[in-house]
Formats: C-alpha cells, sequence, structure tokens
C-alpha cells in the first residue's frame, strides 16, 4: 500500500485525503489537526473513522480542504477518511455505514432568485 487518496465533500467544504502507513499524524493544510482544528469536538470527527474500525495510530493523513466553515471541513474529511479506509479493506464498509459515515450529506445552500431578496424570503408586500 502506497499512498491511498479520496475526496470527501459536505456543504461547499471539499477535502482532498492522502492516507498511508504511519503512526497516527494528521496533517491538514500543511498544519497539525490540533492547530487547524482547536475544538476538540472537531478533532473528535476526525478521529472516528479510525476508532470505529480499530485503526487508531496505523495510517497517517495528509488533508488539503478549501471552502466552507469548520464544521464542514471536519465532515467532509471525516468521509474522506472513511473512503480511504473502505479502499484498504472493503469489510469496514458496514461499520462505518452503520455510523452514518459513508453518506455524503447533501443539504447544501439554496440559490438566491431574481426579484426576492434571498433563496425563500420576499420582499414586503404593500397592499395600499
Amino acid at each position: 500500500m502506497d499512498v491511498i487518496n479520496t475526496s470527501g465533500r459536505r456543504k461547499s467544504a471539499v477535502a482532498r485525503i492522502y492516507l498511508s502507513k504511519g503512526k497516527g499524524k494528521i496533517t491538514i493544510n500543511n498544519k497539525d489537526q490540533k492547530d487547524y482544528f482547536p475544538l476538540v469536538e472537531l478533532q473528535g470527527k476526525l478521529a472516528q473513522p479510525f476508532a470505529i474500525t480499530e485503526n487508531v495510530g496505523k495510517y497517517d493523513v495528509k488533508v488539503n480542504v478549501k471552502g466552507g466553515g469548520f464544521k464542514g471541513q471536519a465532515e467532509a474529511i471525516r468521509l474522506g477518511i472513511s473512503k480511504a479506509l473502505v479502499e484498504i479493506d472493503p469489510d469496514y464498509k458496514a461499520a462505518l455505514r452503520a455510523e452514518g459515515l459513508m453518506t455524503r450529506d447533501p443539504r447544501m445552500v439554496e440559490r438566491k432568485k431574481f426579484g426576492q431578496p434571498k433563496a425563500r424570503k420576499q420582499f414586503q408586500f404593500s397592499k395600499r
């Protein structure tokens, strides 16, 4: 196994994942995960696929992520890591799917429509 390359998306965040054998180091945009995501909750999201498949500390992850906010980026990375682990061993897919980590969240921001201030909001109606 050299390097496994996958991608994950959530809202407008796109993450490219490079998974290789290692000691469990996660690097996001050339920064350590603790520097990039200071919130422990988001760091836990990144470790979730490894914990479910019992692979904590076995793989190094290098990530390029752009777009979206912190939570969307963390969930995009989590999806990419899950897809990479399934490429290593297809038996992991059932366990990851049971936790909901193999499903791409399709919810996106709805586009603004012309003649309206936002996607669904409408200008104030004046009867007289």
